[in-house]
């Protein structure tokens, strides 16, 4: 932290990687100037992080001079707040590998989904040789762990994480949960992000005038996108959807306020609630 605090210029490393980042806020751009790090070949994100969960956007670019790529987008790109740069330490980093960097982390990005990305266009990725490759992918597991750490999943499946079955570790996660209400049936499961409702699950047609306001700006947000197909009694999700809680996912599945510790159950029926007490209890 270039000044003490977790909000301004950051530099960051780990340990036996050749690779580095800093992150910045729009308002302390300028400060970018005085690092080298800055002014060299590598990939970058700009980032608009707003209160609002469901609306992030980001864009992806690549520049053999990354400061001097981001003076212009400054002047001509307005919605970001926030930019992270990852280059390189060794300066082994090519304009062929930032390009390859560069198409994969778009790649990576719209398969996740979790933001509406301002790239035009599809980059081309570059052609390298098999090793180049190989430390490509590994520089961008890196990209990965550094970018989760700074508060953006933008490259992370919003799929919930489950315990593989032989470390035999009962986790919320590890649970398939389902809410019947009204004729309507819906899925989920609890992940470390919030809520996955999953692929699949019926939603309520109507709604009435307990439903919390986010879940139905959710909602209306889901049938302007499409992700809501419609049938004569219910919509359907037609791709998983990640929520902050359990509670907003069953108020958008019955059209009505609800509990969702006290609406979702296991496959054993078991409700969410006495499911976390249970797995509180056994620590």
């Amino acid at each position: 932290m270039a000044d003490g605090t977790p909000t301004g210029l950051r530099h960051v490393e780990i340990a036996n990687w050749s690779g580095q980042a800093l992150a910045c806020p729009r308002s302390r751009f300028s400060e970018l100037n005085r690092w080298d790090e800055s002014k060299r070949p590598g990939v970058y994100f700009l980032f608009e992080k707003t209160s609002n969960d469901d609306s992030h956007s980001a864009y992806i670019g690549e520049s053999e001079d990354v400061f001097k790529r981001l003076v212009n987008h400054d002047r001509e790109k307005d919605f970001w707040n926030e930019v992270i740069i990852f280059t390189s330490k060794d300066e082994n980093l090519t304009k062929a590998h930032v390009k390859y960097l560069e198409a994969k982390l778009v790649e990576l990005s719209k398969s996740a989904e979790r933001y509406k990305l301002e790239n035009s266009n599809n980059p081309t990725k570059s052609s390298l040789p098999r090793a180049d490759a190989a430390a490509m992918e590994e520089f961008i597991d890196n990209i990965k762990l550094v970018l989760g750490s700074l508060g953006h999943k933008i490259l992370e499946s919003i799929s919930a994480q489950v315990a593989a079955p032989e470390e035999k570790i009962d986790t919320l996660s590890n649970h398939l949960l389902k809410f019947n209400v009204n004729k309507i049936i819906a899925t989920g499961r609890v992940s470390d992000d919030g809520f996955l409702l999953l692929k699949g699950s019926q939603i309520s047609l109507n709604n009435s005038a307990s439903m919390p306001g986010k879940s139905l700006s959710i909602k209306e947000q889901m049938i302007n996108e499409g992700t809501l197909t419609a049938f004569p009694t219910y919509y359907e999700l037609n791709k998983d959807k990640l929520l902050s809680s359990s509670s907003y996912a069953a108020a958008l599945v019955a059209g009505n306020s609800r509990s969702g510790p006290q609406s979702w159950k296991t496959e054993n029926g078991e409700l969410l609630k006495k499911l976390e007490e249970r797995l509180v209890n056994k620590i």
